[in-house]
């Protein structure tokens, strides 16, 4: 970034006049990570703004900069959660009347967390681009401002005075912050404010492995468009970064990392271990970086700064938040294994892997000579000992697959173990996110062909704003290219775990 750019965000940062409506957040000691570490983990909490997250700063400062003329018009946002909160909490402050754009798979409890503060809600579309580009076009036809979320050098400066309030808090600078990025916004303005102060404090960008869209485009050198994102972090789900926020970023930031679905909700369960708080998936990222950060790296002592940046998560998604953390601690494994259909059988089994304890132990009959067992085991020393228990099984003798990783078996197959249906002959497996809104499973079965039959279904809610659907179909081998055209027009996205060998073994 060049020392013009920089001066003028440093500029707009320090005169964001925001504090009469933000609250400054306190820095917080991480002492069980700190320890585990060796480090000094530090977090800001966000979450204990009145709207939950850091977006109300930016979204107040933005709309302070309005006309009285631009006020009268009032102002319009596309949002399926924490900016929509923030711009109806700002739009009421100054007496301005506020229209959200929201997605059709908006929880209930998002939507009426806006309505609370005067705002106009619209449902549009099943996704945040559906919801973004419908509020932009009502914003021409209705002469209202667009608040937009992160690619405004306002929302940007508004986001930086977290940046400021560091530098007062810290007595000296920290090794590394590590930041969550969706579109930007958040990374740029800390980083544009702590690079012109702090120069040698690294800054790091933190992102789901499926939502990698800061870290394609800062490799390719050009914002670069990802064709689909994962919606586990729905709050930093963005296929397409900033303009102007990845300009800043070119220029303030040190590294990206990515991190897993697991390791995300290992990292809110670490926030509620440390903090008793508890944080939404993006809210977590910051964290899961740092923690992924602190395994690889040899340096001790460091000072390393992170944010819970948000805690607005519906209740229900904390099971699957629970189901999933334990693997990303490293503190589960999951395998499948063959044993003989025999006496003692699974007592030589329970010998083999010792004393460890069993989480999870799922059976199923599949012939006089074998059985398939889906089984959990607890973990003492992480990943290492993962690999170890593998090993050990192999060399006893037992067919072994570690399921640990694999998406399908950890959402799907623990907990829907049966057996094969030999009637059967030509089942094919698909896994789908469906929006999660009245009508979605209803057209997908008017939409389906009469002659396919369904022959396996199962769904779970998490509490998300799509639900996750493994199906399976009976289909000939010819009519395969017309059922993936048919998946294609409805426009969810879809997996074929035909040959996945958790569902060959236990489906």
């Amino acid at each position: 970034m060049n020392s013009k750019k920089k001066s003028n965000y440093k500029t707009l940062i320090e005169n964001a006049e925001i504090y009469d409506l933000v609250n400054q957040t306190p820095l917080s000691k991480l002492e069980g990570l700190s320890q585990l570490f060796s480090q000094h983990i530090l977090i800001k909490r966000e979450d204990l703004q009145d709207v939950h997250s850091f977006k109300i700063r930016g979204a107040y400062n933005r709309i302070k900069q309005l006309s009285v003329d631009e006020q009268s018009k009032g102002v319009i946002a596309a949002s399926a959660g924490n900016h929509a909160q923030g711009v109806a909490v700002a739009s009421k402050k100054m007496g301005i009347h506020a229209t959200i754009v929201m997605p059709n798979t908006t929880p209930s409890i998002k939507i009426d967390s806006v309505k609370k503060h005067g705002a106009t809600i619209i449902l549009h579309g099943d996704s945040y681009d559906t919801a973004s580009d419908y509020a932009k076009t009502l914003a021409k036809e209705q002469g209202k401002i667009y608040i937009h979320p992160y690619d405004d050098p306002f929302v940007i400066a508004g986001q930086g005075t977290i940046g400021k309030e560091l530098v007062e808090q810290l007595d000296t600078a920290p090794d590394a912050i590590f930041i969550a990025v969706g579109g930007g916004g958040l990374i740029a303005g800390i980083g544009a404010y702590i690079k012109e102060i702090w120069p040698q404090t690294k800054i790091i960008g933190v992102e789901p492995e499926d939502a990698a869209s800061m870290s394609v485009s800062l490799e390719a050198g050009r914002r670069i468009a990802l064709p689909e994102v994962g919606i586990f972090a729905d709050g930093v789900a963005v296929k397409l970064v900033g303009e102007e926020t990845f300009e800043c970023c070119q220029n303030v930031v040190d590294a990206m990392l990515t991190v897993s679905t697991d390791e995300i909700c290992a990292a809110i369960k670490d926030i509620y271990d440390n903090c008793r708080a508890i944080a939404e998936p993006a809210g977590a990222l910051g964290l899961a970086g740092l923690k992924k950060y602190c395994e690889a790296t040899t340096d001790k002592n460091q000072t390393l700064v992170t944010l819970n940046c948000g805690a607005n998560i519906n209740f229900d998604r904390l099971r699957h938040v629970s189901e999933r953390a334990e693997i990303g601690e490293g503190k589960e494994a999951i395998y499948a294994v063959e044993i003989p259909e025999k006496a003692g059988s699974f007592k030589r089994f329970i010998n083999t892997i010792g004393n460890r304890a069993i989480t999870e132990f799922n059976y199923r009959y599949n012939s006089d000579n074998r059985a398939e067992i889906f089984v959990g085991i607890e973990l003492k020393n992480g990943h290492s000992e993962r690999h170890e228990i593998y090993k050990l099984l192999k060399d006893n003798g037992y067919n072994t697959i570690d399921l640990t990783e694999n998406e399908m078996a950890k959402v799907h197959i623990r907990h829907m173990v049966g057996g094969r249906n030999k009637t059967i002959k030509n089942e094919c497996i698909y896994r789908f996110q469906f929006p999660e809104r009245p009508g979605a499973l209803k057209e997908f079965l008017t939409k389906m062909p009469g002659d396919w039959n369904i022959t396996l279904f199962h769904y779970r809610n998490h509490g998300t704003d799509y639900g996750r659907v493994l199906a399976g179909f009976d289909i000939k081998e010819e009519d395969l290219v017309s059922l993936e055209c048919f998946l294609d027009t409805l426009n969810f996205r879809y997996i074929d775990e035909t040959h996945n060998p958790a569902y060959r073994l236990f489906l």
